[in-house]
């Protein structure tokens, strides 16, 4: 009979070490394991890795060659790279079951036992020796590094209550409480953020990796552990809070650089992904495609930003995060007027700040204020950079002999007028605002061919905060919105702080 042959509801009738025998089994190490369903998947070209974006050509290959090269790994990237998400990924590369000896607490393989329970159990019941199955999705530990974890937690350590109701001697193994690590026997074990790790901790682990051996008390035990460790630790660590000791360093085998979406197209497919809209009227919230850019240009200003330290990294959490909020400010809106559907707005962007704030980490760390002048800026950024991508540039048009495009709408600004566009304005008036500055509209269907006729408003705000970028306009945040003015006569006025906030000036 062959083992591998039987379907996974006949194999979970398979009940004693006797039958299993019979069916053929033989055991299979974990990398083993891993290693011939991941051959299975690249010749049938499934895609064990899906959802994770970006990494197609950099990363996932990276990992298939250490997992077919039977390597332990350490994913080494900033915050918010999916390196955990992957390493739990790899337990769908494990077989849906794999038999186990009953009560066993290091899951003893029926046919290579390791602990003393099952060694006496099988010498007592032969062909009888109950055994069951394991699942992969149980067989998966996970740890955080924390300063705090102790040799007990991962390795284990002398059971004093144990001994007692036992009436064993202490040097007897059986009084052993085993840890984290020998529990995690025949599974994929993970520990997140190595480098936080204590150094005695990180010292107890290389034995493991390379020689089997775990010492607990005095013990010197040989045991031959079956475990696939995945490490993923942050390059921010070996400096703020630690480094992975040289001589574990050395004995993992494969060490993967990950890294953040290269496009923003990637970068939407992750934000779309994981946003959680479940519950949101999205029916009656239209999200034009530009704002979703804008969310994934936010995150690479930031990234690029000299006021945010780039040791720490920028999250994808912060894309997620924003737009959640960007779809929460048009839902607020939404029912504040009454209104059967709308169309979310550049000055919704406002409302996505507190997801900035609390995902960026400054280079001068100062008052709370900062952190919200940083995120405004960096939204500006965004959208400066947009904007040519859809408008003339106001900068090279003041070259240009041809005349500036943009004369109609600074000129009415230039005869005192203001606009203020607050964030709880119904769609009638945000509409009537707008259309009352003249050149907006024929400006935006001159620039953009086959425009959505619910989106000309969106690109007629989104041309003045464009020009407000590239100082043509003044721009001031207010509590209840956005005011547009003439720069000229904001320079003789007190204005809020964050008025024309610019890194460059810095």
């Amino acid at each position: 009979m062959d083992y591998h042959a039987i379907a996974s509801k006949d194999l979970l009738k398979i009940k004693t070490l006797g039958e299993l025998k019979a069916s053929g089994y033989q055991p299979v190490s974990i990398k083993e394991e891993l290693r011939k369903n991941l051959i299975q998947k690249i010749k049938t070209k499934q895609n064990v890795f899906e959802g994770i974006w970006g990494y197609e050509d950099t990363v996932i290959p990276d990992i298939e060659r250490a997992i077919l090269s039977k390597h332990n790994i350490n994913l080494l990237g900033l915050r918010g790279q999916a390196k955990t998400r992957i390493a739990r990924m790899m337990t769908l590369l494990l077989d849906e079951y794999v038999p186990v000896i009953e009560g066993s607490e290091l899951n003893d393989d029926p046919l290579a036992p390791l602990s003393t329970f099952a060694k006496e159990l099988i010498a007592h019941k032969g062909d009888q020796t109950p055994i069951s199955w394991w699942h992969r999705s149980d067989r998966y530990t996970e740890k955080l590094a924390t300063p705090d974890v102790s040799v007990a937690d991962l390795i284990g350590d002398v059971d004093p209550i144990k001994a007692a109701t036992m009436k064993l001697s202490y040097n007897d193994e059986r009084v052993i409480h085993y840890g984290l690590v020998p529990r995690s026997h025949r599974s994929i074990f993970v520990i997140n953020e190595l480098p936080d790790l204590q150094a005695r901790i990180q010292v107890a682990l290389f034995n493991i990796l390379q020689e089997g051996d775990i010492q607990i008390r005095g013990f010197k035990l040989r045991l031959p552990l079956d475990i696939q460790f995945v490490f993923t630790a942050n390059p921010e660590d070996y400096t703020n809070r630690g480094s992975i000791v040289t001589p574990l360093k050395d004995r993992i085998e494969s060490q993967i650089i990950t890294h953040y979406p290269k496009s923003i197209d990637t970068g939407k497919k992750i934000t779309a992904q994981e946003a959680n809209l479940q519950g949101k009227p999205m029916e009656r919230i239209h999200i034009p495609e530009l704002l979703k850019d804008l969310i994934e240009q936010i995150a690479i200003e930031a990234r690029n930003s000299e006021f945010v330290d780039e040791k720490s990294g920028v999250s994808a959490r912060l894309t997620i995060s924003a737009l959640e909020n960007l779809v929460s400010a048009a839902e607020r809106r939404l029912y504040l007027n009454n209104e059967q559907e709308t169309v979310a707005r550049i000055a919704d962007l406002m409302g996505v700040i507190p997801a900035i704030t609390g995902k960026v980490e400054l280079v001068y760390e100062g008052e709370q204020e900062g952190a919200g002048l940083v995120a405004y800026n960096l939204i500006g950024k965004a959208i400066r950079t947009q904007f040519v991508d859809y408008f003339p540039s106001p900068e090279q048009k003041k070259k240009d002999k041809e005349g500036n495009p943009y004369v109609l709408p600074l000129a009415w600004f230039g005869e005192g007028n203001t606009l203020d566009l607050l964030t709880s304005q119904s769609d009638k008036s945000y509409k009537e605002l707008l259309h009352q500055v003249p050149g907006l509209e024929a400006l935006v269907t001159k620039s953009i061919p086959r425009l959505a006729e619910k989106e000309k408003e969106f690109f007629m705000e989104f041309l003045l905060h464009g020009l407000a970028e590239y100082s043509q306009l003044s721009k001031r945040m207010l509590d209840t919105g956005l005011q547009f003015k003439d720069l000229f006569s904001s320079m003789f006025e007190m204005g809020n702080p964050s008025d024309d906030f610019d890194e460059d000036d810095e």
